[in-house]
């Protein structure tokens, strides 16, 4: 980087030297024009490095679905994902560290469940960043923890009990990223949106360098500016161990303690909004915003891709949408063709220009070089109304049609060659001239559109955008029975952890089961429920009969049930309503409107043990419910108007374990 920007240094010196040259009758026309006038120049020096555009897969399990999509399906959507020069083409992916709580639509596992237990290979996040690292191998990975096991907190619900046992956790994920997956994680984060420990972050720099992990940098504290802007002024060993201060949904705006710090500052997590075309203005908005008024040099969206059930919390949040692996239909949204106007045109290691602004009637742009004559300006006149974000609230402002005239001036007076490309949001297309370029003024019919983002590059390669789209069709979840394993590979886990379990004491028919394997509750960052549960299916099944073996593993306490029309998830979990089928250990049952038992139609008494199989069978038929054992008849016909639909779900009365077989769904909706 250093010689680059000798380099740049010196060409800017060149270019200054040869192309003093007045454009009279271009300036005239400048002048004459009614709009703004803006001047590009990089001969004062430059602004800030840019360190990346980037998503979020995780807070929780919104990649669940991508997973279990058939080829080519999936790849096509990494690589709309990830691809350079082709649709979105990030420059960052960052990941949660499971920890096997609910945190925000589902769960996902850790790679210690308890302290003498490590995977690295649960879950589909090591799976995620190698195919991310596959089509851009310079891609930023980043990781932080939402939830953690409940080991670490030794009986309470908080993870810095013990400091260096929760460093040597996080460290030992990303010792295993290098290990098993070789991946080498750029940054680590502390616990997403929760209260940082001083103490705690510099031990984990002291422990990363230990371990050889000198480049990995720190990010903090993934929450608000403040305290942790404040800290870090007043702390001087603090200050040195960090490398970004990270804030979430800021609106475009810092604050003076993040400024002083001088450290990187990001948005390190921001959009959280409806890939629409609104979520797409937002997003475009933002991009452009958060370096001009909060000097922020990276955004990152939550989340990478809306590949979890659409009524789970904050559906199609996803820079595009993948939500059914069983017809392989996916849509490209337009957020993602608004990153693609910021990253296929600049890299990580550019710097923004000082003189970057706001448009006179509304608006806003920006212009990144490489230091090496290359020059993007990125430019949005998104509307108040076509880019609210989900948070926090907008303010009023006004954008209107307008002539935008921008002067090059410093190194970029003898150019080559522009392009220029345009994204519209859909709907709200306005009549654009064609954009002429010259080698001191962009000048002429750049008309700044109510709703437009504009892309103008100074460089001899070509792009395109947008691609054409080609998916199949949508079509509702599997209605008929299909094999078991068919059905266990769309479950998406809300509270606990289920895992595919080799049962060595049953050779037979339940050798291979799905098992829930947390018994205590993890460090919590959400409301999770007290029961275990997870979902399937579609969630406007209506009429259903469910069945599975179930196998109680805990005595006298135990106890696990199978349900229909469940129709709350994620974060809402604890106020689920549905038609719950419970077999306990203790040789009971009933049968239950809601997750936590607070309603209940029917109960009674049944010759049932721990460390048995049973066969459950659930019927719903538009108001009224039968339920079996072992196909015998336990009641017949019970009323349960409410919910009318939901999902089928499976799950335990507590953190117990249990396992699961020959589950079966025959649905309507």
């Amino acid at each position: 980087m250093a010689d680059s920007l000798i380099k740049a240094s010196r060409q800017r010196r060149k270019n200054a030297m040869v192309t003093q040259r007045a454009a009279v009758p271009l300036l005239l026309c400048a002048i004459l024009a009614p709009g703004g006038t803006y001047v590009l120049d990089d001969s004062g020096g430059l602004g800030r490095e840019f360190d990346g555009i980037g998503a979020v897969s995780g807070g929780g399990a919104t990649s669940r679905l991508l997973v279990n999509y058939p080829e080519p399906y999936r790849s096509e959507i990494l690589d709309y994902l990830f691809k350079p020069n082709f649709g979105a083409s990030l420059h960052i992916l960052k990941v949660e560290i499971g920890g096997d709580g609910q945190t925000t639509d589902g769960t996902e596992p850790s790679h210690m469940h308890y302290a003498l237990d490590e995977d690295y290979f649960r879950g589909y996040e090591w799976w995620l960043m190698k195919e991310a690292k596959k089509r851009n191998p310079n891609i930023t990975l980043m990781g932080l923890p939402w939830s953690f096991p409940g080991w670490l907190g030794k009986g309470f619900n908080w993870p810095y009990v013990n400091l260096r046992l929760t460093a040597y956790y996080v460290i030992s994920w990303i010792m295993g990223a290098k290990h098993y997956h070789n991946l080498d994680i750029d940054y680590i984060g502390i616990w997403n949106e929760r209260t940082f420990d001083t103490s705690y972050i510099k031990l984990l720099r002291e422990m990363l360098n230990f371990q050889g992990f000198q480049r990995v940098k720190i990010i903090v504290s993934d929450n608000l500016w403040e305290p942790i802007s404040a800290s870090v002024l007043l702390d001087p060993e603090l200050l040195k161990v960090i490398d970004v201060i990270g804030a979430h949904y800021p609106g475009t705006q810092t604050v003076m303690d993040a400024k002083l710090t001088g450290k990187k500052l990001w948005s390190s997590e921001d959009f959280s909004t409806f890939n629409n075309d609104v979520g797409a203005g937002c997003w475009g908005r933002i991009l452009n915003q958060n370096y001009i008024n909060g000097y922020m040099t990276s955004t990152i969206a939550w989340n990478l891709v809306a590949s979890y059930y659409e009524q789970l919390p904050y559906g199609r949040c996803g820079l595009m949408t993948a939500q059914e692996p069983w017809s392989g239909h996916y849509v490209v949204e337009a957020p993602i063709w608004v990153t693609a106007h910021t990253t296929q045109f600049t890299q990580p290691g550019w710097y923004y220009l000082k003189t970057v602004d706001h448009l006179e009637k509304g608006g806003s742009y920006v212009a990144l070089t490489d230091g090496l004559g290359n020059l993007t300006i990125i430019i949005e006149t998104m509307s108040h109304k076509h880019s609210m974000c989900i948070r926090p609230f907008l303010p009023y402002f006004n954008v209107s049609q307008q002539y935008a005239t921008f002067f090059l001036k410093g190194s970029f007076v003898s150019t080559v060659k522009y392009q220029s490309y345009r994204c519209g949001i859909p709907n709200l297309e306005k009549h654009l001239r064609n954009l002429f370029l010259n080698n001191w003024i962009l000048y002429g019919s750049l008309m700044a559109a109510v709703a437009s983002h504009w892309n103008c590059k100074r460089m001899s390669s070509s792009h395109s955008l947008p691609s054409p789209l080609v998916t199949k069709a949508a079509t509702s979840f599997l209605l008929n029975p299909s094999p078991s394993h068919l059905y266990i590979r769309m479950i998406s886990v809300v509270t606990g952890v289920f895992e595919y379990f080799v049962n060595a004491e049953d050779p037979g028919e339940h050798r291979f089961t799905l098992r829930q394997v947390l018994n205590q509750r993890p460090i919590t960052w959400a409301a999770d429920a007290s029961n275990t549960i997870t979902i399937i299916g579609d969630y406007k099944w209506t009429n259903m009969t469910i069945t599975c073996d179930v196998y109680i593993e805990t005595p006298e306490k135990g106890g696990v049930f199978i349900a229909g029309r469940v129709n709350k998830g994620g974060i809402f979990i604890r106020s689920a309503r549905g038609v719950f089928l419970w077999l306990f250990a203790n040789g009971t049952y009933r049968l239950t409107g809601d997750l936590a038992g607070w309603i209940t139609y029917k109960l009674g008494h049944v010759d049932v043990t721990a460390k048995k199989w049973y066969t459950l069978t659930l019927t719903l038929k538009d108001r009224f419910s039968s339920g079996m054992l072992n196909g015998k008849l336990l009641w017949k016909d019970v009323y349960v108007a409410f919910p009318p639909n939901g999902w089928a779900a499976i799950g335990t009365h507590s953190f117990d374990f249990a396992q699961f077989d020959n589950f079966q769904v025959e649905a309507t909706r």
